[in-house]
């Protein structure tokens, strides 16, 4: 139990880090990448794993906004 909490902490540590940067103005990939260096040491993605992952999801053009166009869409 002690364990479990403890990873749903280092979780929402992670989510802090990366939304409290982006709200200072830090620019998407960079609050990602403080948002990488959050992450505990023996589950951290090396900066290459996390730029191959991020240019995939863009080269396969999905985008943040598209989830939240088919919500606004199904909602009306």
């Amino acid at each position: 139990m002690v364990k479990l909490a403890a990873d749903e902490h280092a979780y929402l540590y992670v989510l802090r880090v990366l939304i409290v940067s982006f709200l200072k103005g830090t620019a998407p990939i960079m609050a990602v990448e403080v948002a990488r260096r959050a992450v505990p040491g023996h589950v951290r993605p090396s900066f290459k794993e996390l730029e191959a992952a991020c240019r995939n999801r863009a080269a396969a053009g999905e985008t943040a906004a598209e989830p939240e166009a088919a919500a606004a869409a199904a909602a009306e």
